[in-house]
């Protein structure tokens, strides 16, 4: 009898619950604030997200359905991330709620907007870093034969950093400091950083 778990995602996966999430994780948190040409805004978490590229900066979240960030970015061209830490899991769980265009997630959440420097798209204040964005693509995914699939890879270029000043130390960014949440599998599993899971591992010369 084989020590593995074999399956194939088409034919199911024969489980309580899907372990593709739960295998590729923890994942760092997408909290993509975005604004339509009307001026609409809207705040969402993706757990598919993370850094594309050191230079120029390139970061990307994929979309799972034709959802109101897609929109307003295809509108606009602009995005922000922002990050999610410990003390905002509670306001960025609200956001997660699937509401209309019209009502704000920054209003039932709780969180206020601040002005960004670069693009015309706020960020939430609360956040301690803040990513202001230019759209560079957006892809449709596709399946292994060529089909198209319901969700899209929407990249952009950073082209604005905010940092909170109580992260720098020494000139250098402290990642515990900022308490990022990530996303694991299951249907609501997040986990965080400390300095008891910290190592250093440097790259051989």
């Amino acid at each position: 009898m084989s020590d593995k778990h074999f399956y194939e995602p088409q034919k199911g996966h024969g489980l309580a619950h899907d372990p593709f999430n739960a295998i590729i994780a923890p994942r760092p948190i997408g909290w993509i604030s975005s604004q339509s040409k009307a001026g609409e805004l809207n705040l969402a978490p993706y757990s598919f997200f993370n850094a594309l590229n050191y230079t120029p900066p390139i970061i990307g979240f994929s979309s799972v359905g034709a959802k109101d960030s897609l929109r307003n970015i295809q509108e606009t061209g602009e995005f922000c991330w922002n990050l999610v830490s410990k003390p905002l899991v509670d306001a960025m769980n609200q956001t997660s709620k699937p509401l209309p265009p019209h009502e704000s997630e920054f209003e039932i959440s709780g969180l206020h907007t601040v002005d960004s420097n670069v693009v015309s798209v706020p960020r939430v204040k609360e956040s301690l870093v803040s990513m202001e964005c230019k759209l560079t693509d957006i892809v449709q995914l596709k399946d292994a034969q060529g089909g198209l699939v319901n969700s899209w890879f929407i990249m952009g270029e950073v082209v604005g950093v905010h940092i909170d000043n109580s992260l720098i130390e020494g000139g250098v960014y402290q990642t515990l400091k900022g308490e990022p949440v990530m996303r694991g599998g299951g249907p609501g599993d997040y986990y965080s950083i400390s300095e008891a899971n910290y190592f250093e591992l440097l790259r051989p010369q």
